[in-house]
């Protein structure tokens, strides 16, 4: 009897409790909004009172009603039945009345000054419940009020519009930077194709802190004349939504047939990987050994060759990910349930795995060495680790991008391997082995944040193996395990280097190698498992609806306007801001334009006594907003982020020497500051590094001439008598 009930009714239960701290939490984040509007009654305004309490009888009615229906849903048979008849005479204008009810969260959450205002998680997520229920109730089929399949369907597009709305949140032509390096990253991405832009002599080549595979992709749109800073920045929100969905169209091309089915998976392969998130190179290149799976050999090895050589030109720790991917699901995807020939499939497997990790680690050599000019990226633009969001800087929207950037070019010596070339790099830098766990970087902490992106998945996986719907060999499980261990070790070793630990980007490869056991999953016996609800235990539903619904949270509270300067005495009564500039707002045009002439006024000044430095904000010359300023490649804000992080003392010599020589009559850059912080702060150790080989000494030969901090610049001009800062260099 109790195995019984277990199996009748955990789901029931779950929900239950689940609906009722939902409602309970919204109701608590609906009161801390309407408190403080008036007098009325309390602090209520009498608006506000009467829309509280009447949300207040709302979510009693939800509840009572989703209770009922979880418990006893033969007493809503006639109004089911009503509603079905009704969906039935709708015929096609349900899919309008869907696609209605799919696009109204998201134009509520991000373009709406209400969407501000409701941005706690337990209200969200009583809209997104609200909202999968009305679309699985409009697209379920047949007798049925709501099916299985809809509703998974439902859960997936919306929290795929959540996402692709997120990440185009900044899209807008807001002419200064929205994050502590989003303007100069779109710098570093139009010098590739945009060099004609500035002012800097054309037989000179201009450094970038950027590995070739991103400034190739980020710099497209600067093939074309005249691109605005709004183009730029929608290229770069979709940088962060097409290659994901190019990845999932290859791997799961095998259920073409079925449009539908292929579109909702290619979507949970966004919504699962853009948990990193993870660069868009590495994205197209694991698209690429997707396309190369199950493929004609011919076809097959030159796109896994290339791939290697791709990667590797990009970063040089996916220099083995092609290889060891492509063995993953050769092998593991082979069935040998009829004695099918194991060495037919070794060898196909060896043979892909040994000329992907042919084509990066040694093809880019070869090449090197019998072509030089062909060596990608110049020796200038060897990097180590590009910059994070330090406590220095002024709060900012951050956009959702990854903050580090690991070494992209193998060693330049001979006597140099590879693997020496890797121990170098990791002791170039410090690794804060605390970032694994919770700590207030990344509040989660790097083990538990990836317990929650992947634990999901990996339950599933292991009851499918078990279980014997997918069923595998021994070798087979190490041909997936092994390669996996390798992955999350690499990633968590490279998320504890100073500079990053903010988020999962550097489980890149695990991620996707974790994917791609999936697919294998799925092509094996998973997907029929997983489209018939009848047969999967509640307990599986539960797994697989929070490996839809984890992924997704981020997204969801994400989603905001940021134009929104003009409401912000009232939005800040209704959200309890402590001023209206931690709102995060845009400024309004007035203070752009008074600052854009400012900045261009005193450049004008400055350039006829010596050289204008844009540390920071140069893409105000890339976009033309500041005209006729000779452009001055060095020292920009990143790379000084990136040798601070390295204590690079002979680097920052030359740094002095010139900040000595005042040969910067002008300098503009993000407000600096100089207090010294603990690991108890956001990006502690990275903010001490800024103060002590950046701000520091700037402050000590240079002072503020002007400081707009709602537009966190700064203007800073030589100080007139000379100083002795030998006491503030490190």
């Amino acid at each position: 009897m109790n195995k019984t009930f277990r199996k009748n009714n955990f789901l029931n239960i779950l929900i239950t409790l689940l609906i009722a701290v939902i409602l309970y939490s919204a109701c608590n984040e609906f009161y801390g909004i309407a408190w403080g509007t008036g007098t009325w009654r309390g602090e209520f305004s009498r608006t506000w009172a009467i829309l509280y309490y009447a949300f207040i009888a709302f979510c009693i009615s939800f509840f009572a009603v989703t209770t009922l229906f979880t418990w006893s849903n033969k007493l809503f048979t006639p109004i089911t039945d009503r509603i079905i008849a009704i969906r039935q005479k709708l015929g096609a204008f349900r899919w309008l009345l869907w696609l209605l009810i799919l696009i109204a969260p998201v134009w509520f959450f991000q373009y709406t000054a209400w969407g501000f205002v409701f941005q706690k998680l337990n209200i969200r997520i009583l809209i997104w419940i609200i909202t999968v229920g009305l679309l699985t109730i409009v697209s379920s089929r047949r007798t049925q009020l709501a099916d299985w399949n809809e509703f998974l369907a439902s859960l997936v597009l919306t929290a795929s519009a959540f996402s692709i709305a997120a990440s185009l949140k900044y899209v807008n032509g807001y002419p200064f930077s929205l994050g502590w390096s989003e303007g100069n990253r779109l710098w570093d991405y139009s010098i590739l194709f945009g060099k004609d832009l500035y002012i800097y002599p054309a037989d000179k080549t201009i450094p970038v802190l950027l590995d070739f595979g991103r400034q190739l992709i980020g710099g497209l749109p600067f093939i074309f004349p005249g691109i605005t800073i709004t183009i730029a920045r929608l290229w770069v929100g979709l940088t962060l939504i097409i290659p994901y969905l190019l990845l999932g169209v290859a791997i799961f091309r095998i259920t073409a047939r079925d449009k539908v089915l292929w579109l909702l998976l290619t979507l949970w392969v966004f919504l699962f990987l853009k948990q990193g998130p993870i660069h868009p190179p590495l994205v197209l290149g694991a698209a690429l050994v997707a396309l190369a799976w199950n493929a004609p050999l011919w076809y097959a090895i030159p796109l896994v060759m290339g791939t290697g050589y791709f990667l590797e030109a990009s970063r040089f720790t996916w220099v083995f990910a092609p290889g060891i991917w492509i063995l993953m699901l050769e092998f593991s995807s082979a069935s040998f349930s009829n004695r099918k020939p194991v060495s037919a499939t070794w060898k196909r497997s060896i043979i892909l795995a040994v000329l992907g990790i042919f084509g990066g680690f040694a093809m880019p050599t070869l090449i090197r060495s019998t072509v030089p000019m062909m060596i990608m990226p110049p020796a200038e633009t060897e990097i180590v680790q590009a910059p994070v969001v330090i406590a220095t800087a002024p709060p900012a929207p951050q956009p959702t991008a990854p903050v580090t950037a690991p070494p992209t070019v193998a060693p330049s010596t001979e006597k140099s391997t590879y693997f020496d070339f890797v121990v170098e790099q990791i002791k170039d830098q410090p690794l804060l082995w605390y970032r694994l766990l919770p700590n207030s970087t990344y509040g989660y902490g790097i083990l538990f944040a990836l317990l929650l992106a992947v634990g999901p998945l990996i339950i599933i996986l292991i009851y499918l193996a078990i279980n014997k719907i997918w069923p595998l060999e021994t070798l087979q499980k190490l041909a997936i395990i092994l390669p996996l261990l390798a992955f999350l070790a690499v990633g968590l070793v490279a998320s504890t280097k100073i500079g990053g630990g903010g988020d999962l980007h550097n489980m890149d490869m695990f991620l996707i190698g974790l994917l791609f056991t999936g697919v294998v999953a799925w092509r094996n016996g998973g997907g029929d498992w997983l489209q018939n609800g009848s047969g999967i235990p509640s307990f599986m539903k539960v797994v697989i609806i929070f490996l839809l619904v984890i992924s997704s949270i981020n997204p969801l509270l994400e989603m905001r306007s940021y134009s929104l300067g003009e409401d912000a005495s009232w939005l800040k009564t209704l959200t309890d801001a402590k001023s209206e500039t931690s709102m995060e707002m845009l400024p309004t045009q007035a203070e752009v334009n008074s600052t854009l002439k400012l900045i261009q006024d005193e450049s004008d000044k400055a350039k006829l006594k010596g050289d204008v430095l844009f540390i920071d904000q140069r893409q105000l010359l890339t976009f033309g907003d500041i005209k006729g300023i000779p452009l001055v490649p060095d020292y920009e804000k990143k790379l000084l982020m990136n040798q601070a992080l390295s204590g690079n003392a002979d680097y920052f010599d030359t740094f002095y020497a010139d900040l000595a020589s005042q040969r910067f009559s002008l300098i503009i850059t993000e407000p600096l500051r100089t207090p010294v912080q603990d690991s108890s702060y956001q990006f502690g150790e990275e903010n001490n590094a800024w103060v002590k080989w950046v701000a520091g000494p700037v402050l000590c030969y240079y002072e503020p001439l002007e400081t707009i901090k709602d537009i966190k610049v700064q203007l800073l001009i030589p100080i007139k008598n000379a100083v002795d800062c030998s006491a503030v260099l490190p």
